[in-house]
């Protein structure tokens, strides 16, 4: 049994050393090229004011990168513990920034963030007076 177990695991080491060899070749003869990683999509948000009066309107802007131009972009807003996208959105334009005009009636500081095209901006406060 134990010469059995020992042949089995001289043949898997053989087996492995000879699968291995060619690649090993190939990568050393530099034959062997690795496919370039996706870029992520990302977003930046930012807000033309940090203070407002409830139902005042501001701006909240930002760009794109590895986003296709006229990708919709989505304004959401933090409310108890879970992001709600708001009646704000639009296209990025073919300098991949976007201008969203933003009004909001809940009182306190304000979490906003802007999602689209698979990627997600950094939160931004706004405090509602």
């Amino acid at each position: 049994m134990l010469r059995l177990t020992r042949a089995c695991a001289t043949g898997l080491t053989a087996l492995t050393l000879l699968t291995a060899a060619p690649v090993a070749q190939a990568a050393a003869a530099g034959s062997v090229t690795m496919a370039p990683a996706a870029a992520r999509p990302s977003l930046t948000a930012k807000a033309s004011v940090g203070s407002i009066k409830a139902w005042q309107q501001f701006r909240v802007y930002g760009s794109t990168k590895n986003i296709k131009a006229g990708t919709r972009v989505t304004l959401q807003q933090l409310q108890k513990k879970r992001w709600v996208s708001l009646p704000a959105s639009m296209n990025t334009n073919r300098n991949a920034t976007y201008n969203l005009r933003v009004k909001l009636g809940i009182k306190g500081v304000n979490q906003l963030r802007i999602v689209g095209g698979g990627a997600t901006s950094n939160v931004v406060k706004v405090t509602v007076r």
